[in-house]
């Protein structure tokens, strides 16, 4: 059995942002040489996700709304987290339910999807450096 191991990093413009890391991860797989296993993609900081769902623009945005509803950033007072001085307890929040990682199988070199299926890095409170790990098992 292989192992692989690559980091991607982040450092997004906006606080909030979706990024279909997708063709990173099979470039990962490729560099690997492995072509039958398990990749686990996961982010590395708890204000941040990796999830997969479909790469399209009109969901993307039902998301980031639906997240702000349940979660809002403001009033950042209505958290406890924050009186530590912090402003993202809601990045915690997000992060908890678009969840930490991905295990996707990995056959004849290639990502194992169903249709429509990509891996999205979730970002909930950038600018400023963060890692995702994918990690390749497999021979």
């Amino acid at each position: 059995m292989k192992t692989y191991r690559q980091e991607l990093l982040f450092n997004t413009k906006e606080r909030r942002d979706y990024i279909n890391i997708t063709d990173d991860v099979q470039a990962a797989i490729n560099k690997s040489g492995i072509k039958e296993g398990l990749c686990l993609v996961n982010a590395m900081h708890i204000t941040a996700s990796v999830y997969i769902n479909d790469d399209e623009r009109g969901l993307i945005k039902d998301y980031d709304k639906w997240l702000e509803k349940l979660a809002p950033h403001a009033p950042i007072e209505q958290y406890r987290h924050n009186d530590t001085g912090e402003d993202n307890a809601d990045a915690h929040m997000k992060r908890q339910i678009m969840g930490r990682e991905v295990v996707v199988a990995v056959t004849g070199g290639k990502l194992d999807f169903g249709p429509w299926e990509q891996i999205f890095y979730g970002e909930f409170d950038g600018r400023r450096k963060k890692r995702v790990l994918i990690k390749i098992i497999g021979e």
